[in-house]
């Protein structure tokens, strides 16, 4: 049973860090895109970042680029998003997620299983 767990979530004022982590079992991630979906309060869920562990290519959306940084651990099949500069408008329910074609790891409908999500909340 794929089983994937967020944290490191909390609260932080605009221009700290913070970073996420992700514990996945159930599953290997040398087969399987892995990525970090958020979603806002009255806003539909979007992806941030994500990496096709096929070819270890990486991809992060336009609001986070520069800002924050994907990268996994394959041997604890850990993912984290170090987040940098935080700004108010990142304030979400971050959740990570699976997808089972490991390659354009960008295509965000393709994702077959979410982790329960943590609070990031950033205070101006």
């Amino acid at each position: 049973e794929v089983q994937l767990q967020a944290s490191g979530g909390g609260l932080v004022q605009a221009g700290e860090s913070l970073t996420l982590s992700c514990a996945a079992s159930g599953f290997t991630f040398y087969d399987y895109a892995i990525g970090w979906f958020r979603q806002a309060p009255g806003k539909e869920r979007e992806g941030v970042a994500c990496i096709s562990t096929s070819d270890s290519s990486t991809y992060h959306a336009d609001s986070v680029k520069g800002r924050f940084t994907i990268s996994s651990d394959n041997v604890r099949n850990t993912m984290y998003l170090q987040m940098n500069s935080l700004k108010p408008e990142d304030t979400a329910v971050y959740y990570c997620a699976a997808k089972i074609l490991n390659s354009y790891c960008e295509l965000w409908y393709e994702y077959d299983y979410f982790g329960q999500g943590t609070q990031v909340t950033v205070s101006s």
